[in-house]
Protein backbone atom coordinates (compact mmCIF):
# COMPACT_ATOMS: atom_id res chain seq x y z
CA UNK A 1 0.00 0.00 0.00
CA UNK A 2 1.49 3.33 -1.04
CA UNK A 3 2.04 6.25 1.38
CA UNK A 4 -0.91 8.37 -0.22
CA UNK A 5 -3.19 5.49 -0.07
CA UNK A 6 -2.60 5.35 4.10
CA UNK A 7 -2.82 8.69 4.64
CA UNK A 8 -6.05 8.93 2.23
CA UNK A 9 -7.50 6.44 4.71
CA UNK A 10 -6.62 7.73 8.22
CA UNK A 11 -8.38 11.07 6.69
CA UNK A 12 -11.38 9.17 5.99
CA UNK A 13 -11.11 7.49 9.19
CA UNK A 14 -10.66 10.96 11.52
CA UNK A 15 -13.68 12.61 9.18
CA UNK A 16 -16.11 9.39 10.41
CA UNK A 17 -15.27 9.66 13.90
CA UNK A 18 -15.75 13.68 13.78
CA UNK A 19 -18.83 14.52 16.27
CA UNK A 20 -21.93 16.60 15.35
CA UNK A 21 -21.91 19.35 17.67
CA UNK A 22 -25.38 19.28 19.21
CA UNK A 23 -25.68 22.52 20.93
CA UNK A 24 -25.57 25.57 18.32
CA UNK A 25 -23.74 28.55 20.26
CA UNK A 26 -24.08 30.83 16.94
CA UNK A 27 -26.16 34.03 16.51
CA UNK A 28 -29.03 33.80 14.53
CA UNK A 29 -31.54 36.56 12.71
CA UNK A 30 -34.39 36.36 15.01
CA UNK A 31 -36.86 37.10 11.85
CA UNK A 32 -38.70 39.74 13.53
CA UNK A 33 -38.30 42.70 15.29
CA UNK A 34 -41.01 45.43 16.40
CA UNK A 35 -44.68 45.56 16.74
CA UNK A 36 -46.58 41.94 16.42
CA UNK A 37 -49.10 41.71 12.91
CA UNK A 38 -52.25 42.07 13.81
CA UNK A 39 -54.23 39.86 11.44
CA UNK A 40 -57.48 41.84 10.26
CA UNK A 41 -58.25 39.91 6.93
CA UNK A 42 -57.86 37.21 4.50
CA UNK A 43 -58.45 37.25 0.84
CA UNK A 44 -59.49 33.74 -0.17
CA UNK A 45 -61.33 35.25 -3.98
CA UNK A 46 -59.42 37.97 -6.04
CA UNK A 47 -56.00 38.69 -5.93
CA UNK A 48 -55.83 42.73 -3.87
CA UNK A 49 -53.25 45.03 -3.76
CA UNK A 50 -54.81 48.39 -1.97
CA UNK A 51 -56.12 48.87 1.26
CA UNK A 52 -57.66 51.74 2.01
CA UNK A 53 -59.86 52.71 5.73
CA UNK A 54 -61.97 55.29 6.72
CA UNK A 55 -62.21 57.09 9.92
CA UNK A 56 -65.05 55.30 10.85
CA UNK A 57 -63.32 51.54 10.56
CA UNK A 58 -64.52 50.85 7.07
CA UNK A 59 -62.22 49.13 4.43
CA UNK A 60 -61.71 48.95 1.24
CA UNK A 61 -59.91 47.07 -1.37
CA UNK A 62 -59.05 47.10 -5.34
CA UNK A 63 -57.99 44.10 -7.23
CA UNK A 64 -56.41 45.03 -10.62
CA UNK A 65 -56.83 43.53 -14.06
CA UNK A 66 -53.31 44.72 -15.03
CA UNK A 67 -51.53 42.40 -12.68
CA UNK A 68 -53.69 39.35 -13.08
CA UNK A 69 -55.64 37.85 -15.83
CA UNK A 70 -58.01 36.25 -13.26
CA UNK A 71 -59.20 39.76 -11.77
CA UNK A 72 -60.01 40.66 -15.30
CA UNK A 73 -63.85 40.95 -15.94
CA UNK A 74 -65.33 39.50 -18.86
CA UNK A 75 -68.94 40.78 -18.81
CA UNK A 76 -70.18 37.51 -17.28
CA UNK A 77 -68.01 36.23 -14.38
CA UNK A 78 -69.15 38.54 -11.56
CA UNK A 79 -65.56 39.97 -11.23
CA UNK A 80 -65.15 42.92 -9.12
CA UNK A 81 -62.14 45.85 -9.15
CA UNK A 82 -63.36 47.66 -6.12
CA UNK A 83 -64.89 45.98 -2.39
CA UNK A 84 -65.54 46.84 0.81
CA UNK A 85 -64.41 44.16 3.29
CA UNK A 86 -67.58 42.96 4.57
CA UNK A 87 -66.16 40.05 7.32
CA UNK A 88 -62.60 39.30 8.03
CA UNK A 89 -62.93 36.70 4.94
CA UNK A 90 -65.79 37.94 2.64
CA UNK A 91 -65.88 41.48 0.59
CA UNK A 92 -69.05 42.78 -1.56
CA UNK A 93 -68.48 44.73 -4.90
CA UNK A 94 -67.85 48.78 -3.75
CA UNK A 95 -69.95 50.81 -5.00
CA UNK A 96 -72.17 48.58 -6.76
CA UNK A 97 -72.03 45.31 -8.87
CA UNK A 98 -72.83 47.36 -11.58
CA UNK A 99 -70.18 49.94 -11.77
CA UNK A 100 -67.54 46.97 -11.51
CA UNK A 101 -68.85 45.20 -14.40
CA UNK A 102 -68.54 47.07 -17.81
CA UNK A 103 -70.64 46.49 -20.75
CA UNK A 104 -68.89 43.46 -22.53
CA UNK A 105 -66.33 42.96 -20.02
CA UNK A 106 -63.05 45.17 -19.33
CA UNK A 107 -61.98 44.40 -22.82
CA UNK A 108 -62.93 46.08 -26.57
CA UNK A 109 -62.42 43.08 -28.90
CA UNK A 110 -63.54 45.00 -31.56
CA UNK A 111 -60.13 46.37 -32.39
CA UNK A 112 -56.84 45.08 -33.43
CA UNK A 113 -55.01 44.34 -31.48
CA UNK A 114 -57.81 44.01 -28.35
CA UNK A 115 -57.87 47.10 -25.87
CA UNK A 116 -59.41 48.33 -22.94
CA UNK A 117 -62.63 49.13 -22.64
CA UNK A 118 -63.29 52.98 -22.51
CA UNK A 119 -66.14 53.15 -20.48
CA UNK A 120 -66.22 56.73 -18.03
CA UNK A 121 -68.72 55.26 -15.80
CA UNK A 122 -67.23 52.33 -14.90
CA UNK A 123 -64.04 50.46 -13.74
CA UNK A 124 -62.25 48.77 -15.88
CA UNK A 125 -58.95 47.85 -14.23
CA UNK A 126 -58.93 49.75 -10.51
CA UNK A 127 -55.52 49.98 -8.64
CA UNK A 128 -55.65 51.69 -5.66
CA UNK A 129 -58.79 53.06 -3.70
CA UNK A 130 -57.85 55.95 -1.10
CA UNK A 131 -59.41 57.73 1.39
CA UNK A 132 -58.74 61.48 1.24
CA UNK A 133 -58.68 63.93 4.43
CA UNK A 134 -62.17 64.82 3.97
CA UNK A 135 -62.62 60.70 4.10
CA UNK A 136 -64.05 60.14 0.92
CA UNK A 137 -63.06 57.36 -1.17
CA UNK A 138 -61.53 57.89 -4.36
CA UNK A 139 -60.85 55.28 -6.91
CA UNK A 140 -57.58 54.99 -9.12
CA UNK A 141 -58.46 53.53 -12.31
CA UNK A 142 -55.95 52.53 -14.81
CA UNK A 143 -58.31 51.83 -17.55
CA UNK A 144 -56.21 48.59 -18.36
CA UNK A 145 -56.13 44.93 -17.80
CA UNK A 146 -54.43 41.78 -18.67
CA UNK A 147 -55.72 39.23 -22.00
CA UNK A 148 -56.32 35.51 -21.09
CA UNK A 149 -53.47 35.16 -22.38
CA UNK A 150 -51.74 37.34 -19.67
CA UNK A 151 -50.54 40.45 -22.38
CA UNK A 152 -51.38 43.75 -20.87
CA UNK A 153 -53.79 45.89 -23.57
CA UNK A 154 -53.92 49.15 -23.59
CA UNK A 155 -56.04 51.67 -22.32
CA UNK A 156 -58.49 53.93 -24.18
CA UNK A 157 -59.70 57.26 -23.30
CA UNK A 158 -62.07 57.16 -20.83
CA UNK A 159 -60.65 54.42 -18.70
CA UNK A 160 -57.81 56.21 -17.21
CA UNK A 161 -59.72 57.95 -13.91
CA UNK A 162 -59.72 59.02 -10.85
CA UNK A 163 -63.25 58.32 -9.09
CA UNK A 164 -64.54 60.21 -5.84
CA UNK A 165 -67.25 58.63 -4.11
CA UNK A 166 -69.35 59.89 -0.78
CA UNK A 167 -69.10 57.32 1.74
CA UNK A 168 -72.09 58.64 3.85
CA UNK A 169 -74.77 57.71 0.86
CA UNK A 170 -71.77 55.27 -1.57
CA UNK A 171 -73.04 57.67 -4.41
CA UNK A 172 -70.24 58.84 -6.99
CA UNK A 173 -69.92 62.99 -6.82
CA UNK A 174 -66.52 63.19 -9.14
CA UNK A 175 -65.24 61.66 -11.98
CA UNK A 176 -62.00 63.15 -13.81
CA UNK A 177 -60.89 61.28 -16.80
CA UNK A 178 -57.40 61.89 -17.73
CA UNK A 179 -56.43 63.28 -21.41
CA UNK A 180 -53.98 60.86 -23.89
CA UNK A 181 -51.46 63.57 -23.32
CA UNK A 182 -51.40 62.64 -19.27
CA UNK A 183 -52.34 58.95 -19.39
CA UNK A 184 -50.79 57.64 -22.21
CA UNK A 185 -52.54 54.52 -23.36
CA UNK A 186 -49.34 52.63 -22.09
CA UNK A 187 -49.20 54.08 -18.50
CA UNK A 188 -50.13 52.79 -15.54
CA UNK A 189 -51.79 54.64 -12.96
CA UNK A 190 -50.62 53.18 -9.51
CA UNK A 191 -51.27 55.26 -6.59
CA UNK A 192 -52.36 58.68 -5.30
CA UNK A 193 -52.34 61.49 -2.60
CA UNK A 194 -54.45 63.72 -1.67
CA UNK A 195 -54.26 67.34 -0.49
CA UNK A 196 -57.54 69.44 0.01
CA UNK A 197 -56.24 72.81 1.58
CA UNK A 198 -57.87 75.99 0.23
CA UNK A 199 -55.22 77.80 -0.46
CA UNK A 200 -52.64 75.77 -2.38
CA UNK A 201 -51.33 78.49 -5.00
CA UNK A 202 -52.31 77.75 -8.61
CA UNK A 203 -55.62 75.46 -7.83
CA UNK A 204 -59.37 75.49 -8.18
CA UNK A 205 -59.27 75.72 -3.95
CA UNK A 206 -60.84 71.91 -3.74
CA UNK A 207 -57.50 70.44 -3.41
CA UNK A 208 -55.12 68.51 -5.64
CA UNK A 209 -54.24 64.73 -6.27
CA UNK A 210 -50.88 63.66 -6.89
CA UNK A 211 -50.32 60.12 -8.64
CA UNK A 212 -47.81 57.59 -10.16
CA UNK A 213 -47.43 56.47 -13.42
CA UNK A 214 -44.95 52.97 -12.79
CA UNK A 215 -45.28 51.83 -16.19
CA UNK A 216 -43.02 48.60 -17.02
CA UNK A 217 -43.30 49.63 -21.24
CA UNK A 218 -40.80 52.92 -20.20
CA UNK A 219 -42.81 56.34 -19.99
CA UNK A 220 -42.85 56.91 -16.50
CA UNK A 221 -44.02 60.05 -14.15
CA UNK A 222 -45.99 61.83 -11.77
CA UNK A 223 -49.19 63.56 -12.74
CA UNK A 224 -51.16 66.02 -10.75
CA UNK A 225 -54.76 66.89 -10.71
CA UNK A 226 -56.77 70.12 -9.64
CA UNK A 227 -59.80 68.27 -8.07
CA UNK A 228 -62.15 71.15 -8.59
CA UNK A 229 -61.13 72.17 -12.58
CA UNK A 230 -60.36 68.43 -13.09
CA UNK A 231 -57.17 69.57 -15.21
CA UNK A 232 -54.48 66.91 -14.59
CA UNK A 233 -50.68 67.42 -16.45
CA UNK A 234 -47.39 65.72 -16.16
CA UNK A 235 -44.42 66.15 -14.80
CA UNK A 236 -40.63 64.36 -14.49
CA UNK A 237 -40.85 62.52 -17.32
CA UNK A 238 -37.04 61.97 -18.82
CA UNK A 239 -35.96 62.03 -14.91
CA UNK A 240 -34.30 59.04 -14.20
CA UNK A 241 -35.83 58.89 -11.20
CA UNK A 242 -39.14 57.83 -12.16
CA UNK A 243 -37.87 55.35 -14.29
CA UNK A 244 -36.28 51.68 -12.82
CA UNK A 245 -32.55 50.98 -12.66
CA UNK A 246 -31.16 49.08 -15.43
CA UNK A 247 -30.40 45.31 -14.35
CA UNK A 248 -31.50 45.77 -11.61
CA UNK A 249 -32.29 42.26 -9.21
CA UNK A 250 -33.81 41.82 -5.99
CA UNK A 251 -34.45 39.02 -3.70
CA UNK A 252 -37.45 37.69 -2.18
CA UNK A 253 -37.34 34.57 0.16
CA UNK A 254 -34.10 33.83 -1.43
CA UNK A 255 -35.36 33.96 -4.80
CA UNK A 256 -34.28 36.33 -7.93
CA UNK A 257 -37.01 38.48 -9.34
CA UNK A 258 -36.58 38.29 -13.16
CA UNK A 259 -39.25 39.33 -14.99
CA UNK A 260 -41.47 37.45 -17.61
CA UNK A 261 -43.47 38.64 -20.65
CA UNK A 262 -45.91 36.44 -23.01
CA UNK A 263 -43.79 35.62 -25.73
CA UNK A 264 -40.62 36.70 -24.61
CA UNK A 265 -37.74 35.77 -22.77
CA UNK A 266 -37.31 36.37 -18.82
CA UNK A 267 -35.58 39.40 -18.51
CA UNK A 268 -34.98 42.01 -15.69
CA UNK A 269 -38.17 44.11 -13.97
CA UNK A 270 -38.63 47.31 -14.75
CA UNK A 271 -41.68 49.05 -12.72
CA UNK A 272 -41.08 52.81 -12.27
CA UNK A 273 -42.46 55.19 -9.84
CA UNK A 274 -44.95 53.30 -8.23
CA UNK A 275 -45.27 54.43 -3.97
CA UNK A 276 -46.27 57.58 -2.86
CA UNK A 277 -46.04 59.51 0.82
CA UNK A 278 -46.98 62.89 0.87
CA UNK A 279 -45.52 64.42 4.14
CA UNK A 280 -47.21 65.73 6.93
CA UNK A 281 -47.39 69.26 6.58
CA UNK A 282 -48.54 68.90 2.49
CA UNK A 283 -45.02 70.47 1.04
CA UNK A 284 -43.48 67.74 0.36
CA UNK A 285 -44.06 64.33 -1.98
CA UNK A 286 -41.86 60.91 -2.08
CA UNK A 287 -41.58 58.63 -4.06
CA UNK A 288 -39.93 55.30 -5.22
CA UNK A 289 -39.39 53.47 -8.21
CA UNK A 290 -39.89 49.64 -7.10
CA UNK A 291 -36.98 48.54 -9.68
CA UNK A 292 -35.01 50.51 -7.52
CA UNK A 293 -33.50 50.73 -3.90
CA UNK A 294 -33.54 55.41 -4.05
CA UNK A 295 -36.31 57.25 -2.44
CA UNK A 296 -37.06 60.61 -3.64
CA UNK A 297 -38.52 63.25 -2.66
CA UNK A 298 -39.54 66.91 -4.45
CA UNK A 299 -41.40 70.24 -3.07
CA UNK A 300 -44.99 69.84 -3.79
CA UNK A 301 -44.64 73.46 -4.96
CA UNK A 302 -42.32 72.42 -8.02
CA UNK A 303 -45.31 69.78 -8.92
CA UNK A 304 -48.55 72.20 -8.64
CA UNK A 305 -46.58 74.50 -11.19
CA UNK A 306 -47.53 73.89 -15.03
CA UNK A 307 -46.37 77.04 -16.35
CA UNK A 308 -43.87 77.37 -19.63
CA UNK A 309 -40.83 76.15 -17.24
CA UNK A 310 -42.14 74.12 -14.63
CA UNK A 311 -40.56 71.31 -15.76
CA UNK A 312 -37.36 72.51 -15.69
CA UNK A 313 -37.64 74.19 -12.17
CA UNK A 314 -39.39 70.40 -11.01
CA UNK A 315 -36.33 68.69 -12.35
CA UNK A 316 -33.88 70.78 -10.63
CA UNK A 317 -35.82 70.78 -7.32
CA UNK A 318 -35.52 66.74 -6.99
CA UNK A 319 -34.17 65.34 -3.57
CA UNK A 320 -32.17 61.93 -3.39
CA UNK A 321 -32.50 60.22 -0.04
CA UNK A 322 -30.46 57.36 -0.60
CA UNK A 323 -30.99 53.64 -1.17
CA UNK A 324 -33.85 52.44 1.18
CA UNK A 325 -34.87 49.04 0.12
CA UNK A 326 -36.94 47.62 -2.49
CA UNK A 327 -40.40 49.22 -2.34
CA UNK A 328 -44.07 49.39 -3.59
CA UNK A 329 -46.40 50.93 -0.56
CA UNK A 330 -45.81 53.85 1.07
CA UNK A 331 -47.26 56.03 3.89
CA UNK A 332 -47.12 59.25 6.57
CA UNK A 333 -48.43 59.69 9.61
CA UNK A 334 -48.03 62.86 12.08
CA UNK A 335 -44.44 62.25 13.12
CA UNK A 336 -43.31 62.89 9.80
CA UNK A 337 -41.94 59.37 9.20
CA UNK A 338 -42.04 57.92 5.53
CA UNK A 339 -43.46 54.67 5.92
CA UNK A 340 -42.43 52.08 3.19
CA UNK A 341 -41.84 47.94 2.12
CA UNK A 342 -38.62 47.04 2.71
CA UNK A 343 -39.37 43.50 1.27
CA UNK A 344 -35.57 41.76 0.79
CA UNK A 345 -36.10 42.24 4.60
CA UNK A 346 -38.86 40.72 4.71
CA UNK A 347 -40.62 44.48 6.67
CA UNK A 348 -41.49 47.48 6.86
CA UNK A 349 -38.66 51.01 7.40
CA UNK A 350 -39.52 54.48 7.64
CA UNK A 351 -37.89 57.17 6.38
CA UNK A 352 -37.17 60.05 9.32
CA UNK A 353 -36.77 63.61 7.02
CA UNK A 354 -35.93 64.96 10.08
CA UNK A 355 -32.31 63.70 10.42
CA UNK A 356 -32.37 61.41 7.31
CA UNK A 357 -31.75 57.98 8.65
CA UNK A 358 -33.85 55.03 7.16
CA UNK A 359 -35.10 52.60 10.11
CA UNK A 360 -36.67 49.27 10.03
CA UNK A 361 -39.82 49.50 11.76
CA UNK A 362 -41.63 45.55 11.77
CA UNK A 363 -40.34 41.99 10.43
CA UNK A 364 -42.30 39.09 10.03
CA UNK A 365 -41.24 35.98 8.22
CA UNK A 366 -45.09 35.82 6.81
CA UNK A 367 -44.53 39.64 5.16
CA UNK A 368 -42.95 38.99 1.61
CA UNK A 369 -44.39 41.82 -1.11
CA UNK A 370 -45.84 44.59 1.23
CA UNK A 371 -48.22 46.76 -1.12
CA UNK A 372 -50.35 49.54 -0.41
CA UNK A 373 -50.65 50.84 3.06
CA UNK A 374 -53.13 53.51 4.94
CA UNK A 375 -52.74 54.73 8.06
CA UNK A 376 -55.22 55.74 10.31
CA UNK A 377 -57.19 58.79 12.26
CA UNK A 378 -56.73 55.70 15.04
CA UNK A 379 -52.92 55.10 15.17
CA UNK A 380 -52.74 52.02 12.56
CA UNK A 381 -50.69 51.59 9.76
CA UNK A 382 -52.65 48.82 7.44
CA UNK A 383 -50.88 46.73 4.39
CA UNK A 384 -51.48 44.26 2.23
CA UNK A 385 -49.36 41.32 1.79
CA UNK A 386 -50.30 39.86 -1.37
CA UNK A 387 -47.67 37.27 -2.62
CA UNK A 388 -47.16 39.80 -6.13
CA UNK A 389 -43.91 38.12 -6.79
CA UNK A 390 -44.61 34.55 -6.72
CA UNK A 391 -47.37 35.03 -9.42
CA UNK A 392 -46.84 34.78 -13.43
CA UNK A 393 -44.93 37.93 -14.12
CA UNK A 394 -41.55 37.07 -12.34
CA UNK A 395 -39.21 34.04 -13.03
CA UNK A 396 -40.35 31.55 -14.05
CA UNK A 397 -43.20 32.60 -15.24
CA UNK A 398 -45.56 30.33 -12.91
CA UNK A 399 -48.09 30.65 -10.26
CA UNK A 400 -46.79 29.97 -6.82
CA UNK A 401 -49.05 32.14 -5.11
CA UNK A 402 -51.03 30.52 -2.34
CA UNK A 403 -54.60 31.59 -0.82
CA UNK A 404 -55.29 33.22 1.32
CA UNK A 405 -53.89 36.74 0.79
CA UNK A 406 -53.54 38.82 4.06
CA UNK A 407 -53.99 42.20 5.46
CA UNK A 408 -52.27 43.15 8.52
CA UNK A 409 -51.99 45.83 11.07
CA UNK A 410 -49.79 47.55 13.16
CA UNK A 411 -49.57 50.43 15.93
CA UNK A 412 -47.73 53.50 14.51
CA UNK A 413 -44.75 54.60 16.30
CA UNK A 414 -44.71 57.36 19.27
CA UNK A 415 -48.58 57.22 19.10
CA UNK A 416 -48.22 58.97 15.62
CA UNK A 417 -52.14 58.77 13.79
CA UNK A 418 -52.68 59.89 10.07
CA UNK A 419 -52.13 63.77 8.86
CA UNK A 420 -55.00 65.52 7.53
CA UNK A 421 -54.13 67.81 4.83
CA UNK A 422 -57.37 69.86 4.93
Amino acid sequence: MSVNTLLGLLSSALLCTAQVITSDPLIKDPGVYGPPLELVHLYYDEFPTGIAVSSTGRMFSNYPGGLDKNDTNNGSNGKYTIAELVSNTTETPYPSAEINNPPGGAINYTTYPPSAANYQNYFIGSQSIVIDPADRAWVLDTGRVQSPNGTLVPASYGGPKLVGINLNNNTIFKTIVFPTTVAYSDSYLNDVRFDLRANLSGTSGQGVAYITDSSSEGRNGLIVADLGTGNSWRHLDGSPTVHPVQQWLAYLWGMPLYGTNVGRPFSYLAFGSDGIALSADGETLYWKAVSSRYLYSIPTVRLRDNSATSELMAQGAINNHGETGITDGMETDTNGFIYHGNMEQNGISFFNPANGSDTIFVRDPRINWVDTMSTTTNGYLYFTVNQLTFGPATYPGTDRRKRPFALFRVPLANNATRPLLI
